[in-house]
């Protein structure tokens, strides 16, 4: 059974940094891509980052460019999203998705983290 589990969410302050985790198992995790997609209050989902199986590739939405890294532990199978610089429209409900052949987020999805970006 595919579980991916994330944590490491919470309050930060504009301009202030965090790190959300996705913890993967009952899959082969060092053989699938993997992305990080966002939900905001009211809003529709938005793709935020994605990363090869062996993260030797990394794709980011604009709007985090430069402030957000993807990364991943195979030997733990654990996905993370480093945020930097965070801004208020960050935040969101933050989820982990595996991603399919064809590059877009396949049915395993986590129950998401939240990311609060509040002063």
């Amino acid at each position: 059974q595919v579980q991916l589990v994330e944590s490491g969410g919470g309050l930060v302050q504009p301009g202030g940094s965090l790190r959300v985790s996705c913890a993967a198992s009952g899959f082969t995790f060092n053989r699938w891509w993997m992305s990080w997609v966002r939900q905001a209050p009211s809003k529709g989902l938005e793709w935020v980052s994605g990363i090869s199986s062996g993260g030797e590739y990394t794709f980011y939405q604009d709007s985090v460019k430069g402030r957000f890294t993807i990364s991943r532990d195979n030997a733990k199978n654990v996905l993370y999203l480093e945020m930097n610089s965070l801004k208020y429209e960050d935040t969101a409900l933050y989820y982990c998705t595996t991603v399919d052949g064809a590059g877009w987020p396949s049915e395993n999805w986590g129950q998401g983290t939240q990311v609060i970006v509040s002063a």
